[in-house]
């Protein structure tokens, strides 16, 4: 006998299998997911969910596809949430500029209360890739913020109004663009693909199985 867990989706009971994601136990549920289900159980950040558990009053955030349904668990998931992009051209800006405060200056209202990094479902130290952003030690920020899926529930929890999210992409940029060393490897490959130095070679990967095809990329050399 499977084991079941009664849950509550947008406030309506419903029992489903314990072993369960929030979001396949919607699909149990009845519920026909069309938006918000994105890459189904990776890391695309289009199913941001709140819940909590039945006796505890703490609201808590997660990812619907990766988060295993409990026993008295109420559950809503966020709507679409805007990133506030600022429009920039990269080759107008620079790392010498105070990029930050003319892009983003609600960076400078942060209160320090760390909802962003307890809202967090990568686990990032959110609050701590702002003060980098503050300070304009942007390789920091694009190293702490480089695992960042783009959710949104950090900026939903933000008392300041902050686009987390948008603050660590113009950090990466900046860095790939700035201040990371020329991958000068990387423009000669380039360089090669163009020449067509690799059109044989890939076309007698497609033709291969795609069994063969696995088992070559699963035993590729992979560069350090």
């Amino acid at each position: 006998m499977q084991e079941m867990v009664n849950v509550y989706f947008y406030g309506k009971k419903y029992s489903v299998p314990a072993e369960l994601t929030i979001m396949t136990a919607m699909e149990y549920a009845g519920y026909k997911l069309v938006r918000g289900c994105g890459c189904r159980h990776g890391f695309c950040g289009a199913c941001a969910t709140i819940y909590r558990i039945k006796g505890n009053n703490e609201l808590k955030t997660c990812l619907a596809c990766q988060t295993q349904v409990q026993d008295g668990m109420y559950i809503a998931t966020l709507p679409f949430f805007p990133a506030d992009k600022r429009n920039y051209d990269m080759d107008k800006i620079s790392v010498k500029q105070r990029v930050m405060m003319d892009l983003y200056p609600e960076i400078y209202s942060c209160i320090g209360c760390n909802a962003c990094t307890k809202g967090c479902p990568q686990s990032l130290n959110v609050m701590q890739y702002i003060a980098y952003a503050q300070r304009g030690d942007f390789e920091k920020c694009a190293e702490e913020s480089f695992d960042c899926i783009g959710c949104g529930i950090c900026t939903s929890r933000c008392p300041a109004g902050i686009s987390h999210p948008m603050v660590g992409v113009l950090a990466r940029r900046l860095t790939g663009k700035y201040i990371a060393p020329k991958a000068e490897h990387l423009e000669k490959r380039v360089e090669d693909i163009h020449h067509g130095a690799f059109d044989d070679l890939i076309e007698q990967i497609m033709e291969k199985p795609i069994e063969e095809m696995k088992e070559l990329y699963n035993n590729r050399e992979i560069e350090k």
